[in-house]
């Protein structure tokens, strides 16, 4: 059947609207479709998240806890207490510092046009590193909560040098710039912390424990987390429209009205908030943002506007799934969450790396 008919008053051709609609309406069953299973793949693993560990407790146990808590009764049995105390606040930590740096990585893969790289790239991660070893250091830094408001502001400060210095680069591009300016700073803030580390024992013994990323323990930080969590995710939701400007080159983009330099400074700094807060919660944990980002690429293509959330929902799913794996791998005890990402992101950015058609997607 020809998807064409001939107008009688010109005599074209014109396009059956069906034709056109065809392909569209399948493009919005597919993304509606792989939401779907997003959302519902999220539910799963947060159950895991809460019925697995050193003692399992069945869906059913972890229902009545939950319902419990809503309506307010009191923890009469040792599963609720366990599901409410210990498991709730780590599952609820995954899912903010996964949807952190699924955002991030989502932002700075746009920001640098660049898709091998996550919220890392502008030296977030060693910054908050390197801030964490000085307090440890010089002023005996242990309480968590400290930890993370020190973590935080090395962050910060990280990303305002990368963008002094960048804008000291003369580069091809702004993106290009951070991207050079991140690499130079993460080197030098890395030979920073391995000097002091090396000098004290004692700060290596304790920055080892903060340097593994884990959820493990660190359910103390979800006061601090969620206003950050919550800025930073409505501010990235926003980025979309300019992302999308962006990507069709700065000089088009600046055509358009775009102010090309502040808009690559705010995505920028919203990516850092994002990533700062993540890390300083939970350590570094690497490849979130980069596999995140890629999955959701897949359902919702390149429009930024679906592909931030997409990628917040990705990361959240993905963390919680190392999360749940690293409890129940062989072994004596469980393995933090840092080690199991790095495990299964590896061959994945291997195969991101060979795979040329993906990549330029």
């Amino acid at each position: 059947m020809s998807s064409t008919t001939t107008t009688p008053v010109t005599g074209r051709a014109a396009v059956d609207p069906r034709a056109v609609l065809g392909p569209v309406r399948v493009g919005i069953r597919r993304r509606l479709i792989g939401l779907g299973a997003l959302a519902g793949l999220l539910v799963v693993v947060a159950v895991l998240s809460l019925a697995i560990g050193a003692r399992a407790i069945a869906p059913d146990a972890v229902a009545r806890a939950l319902v419990s808590a809503a309506s307010g009764a009191p923890l009469t049995d040792y599963d609720s207490t366990v599901v409410l105390t210990e498991r709730l606040p780590r599952t609820l930590l995954g899912l903010l510092v996964g949807v952190c740096l699924g955002g991030s990585g989502v932002l700075m893969q746009a920001l640098t046009r660049n898709p091998l790289v996550d919220g890392g790239i502008l030296g977030v991660e060693l910054g908050a590193a390197c801030a964490v070893v000085t307090g440890i250091v010089f002023v005996g830094l242990a309480s968590i909560t400290a930890t993370f408001w020190v973590a935080l502001a090395g962050a910060a400060a990280t990303a305002a040098l990368v963008f002094a210095v960048s804008r000291l680069t003369r580069a091809a591009s702004a993106a290009v710039s951070l991207v050079i300016a991140g690499a130079a700073t993460a080197a030098m803030l890395g030979a920073v912390i391995n000097l002091l580390i090396i000098r004290d024992e004692s700060a290596f013994a304790r920055y080892r424990f903060w340097s593994i990323g884990q959820l493990s323990g660190r359910g103390e930080t979800l006061p601090e987390l969620w206003p950050f969590a919550f800025a930073g995710v409505v501010l990235a939701l926003l980025c979309g429209p300019t992302l999308n400007a962006l990507a069709l080159g700065e000089s088009t983009a600046a055509g358009l009205g775009v102010r090309v330099r502040r808009a690559q400074l705010s995505v920028a700094l919203v990516a850092v908030l994002l990533c700062a807060a993540a890390v300083a919660a939970a350590g570094p944990i690497g490849f979130i943002g980069l596999v995140g980002a890629h999955l959701a690429r897949l359902i919702v293509g390149a429009d930024q506007r679906l592909l931030v959330p997409l990628g917040m929902l990705c990361g959240a799913i993905v963390l919680l799934a190392a999360d749940v794996a690293g409890r129940v791998a062989p072994g004596n005890g469980e393995i933090a969450v840092g080690i199991m990402t790095a495990v299964v992101g590896t061959p994945v950015f291997i195969v991101l790396a060979r795979t040329r058609k993906l990549v330029e997607a």
